[in-house]
């Protein structure tokens, strides 16, 4: 069996509607449920605060990205698995790192000079 990027792409959306179903029952049967206890629990499975998300964030994501009014898009899932599988680091993220430090001053460790 060939299992590709985008086979499991597909298979990590589809668990993620099946657990969104379940929220939303939740949220039909004690209205409130999504907004007070779900979302804040899925975003913390899914490290939300971390600028560079592991592989272990990408199903919480997933789900978190269902929770919003925004149509979720196998091709980004699946730009996401190559990337986290390949090991490259987001686009923005690399940039952001040489920003901060190129504005980070550099101290003079040079301690046999007389200053």
């Amino acid at each position: 069996m060939n299992l590709t990027t985008e086979h499991l792409a597909d298979i990590l959306i589809g668990i993620a509607r099946a657990q969104n179903a379940v929220v939303d029952a939740m949220e039909r049967a004690s209205p409130g449920f999504r907004n007070n206890h779900a979302v804040p629990l899925i975003t913390v499975a899914a490290n939300m605060r971390a600028g560079d998300p592991r592989m272990i964030d990408l199903p919480s994501r997933i789900l978190m990205r269902l929770q919003g009014r925004v149509a979720l898009d196998n091709a980004a899932v699946k730009a996401d698995l190559e990337r986290l599988i390949s090991g490259a680091k987001p686009a923005g993220a690399a940039s952001k790192a040489a920003a901060a430090a190129a504005a980070a001053p550099t101290p003079n460790l040079n301690f046999s000079a007389k200053t």
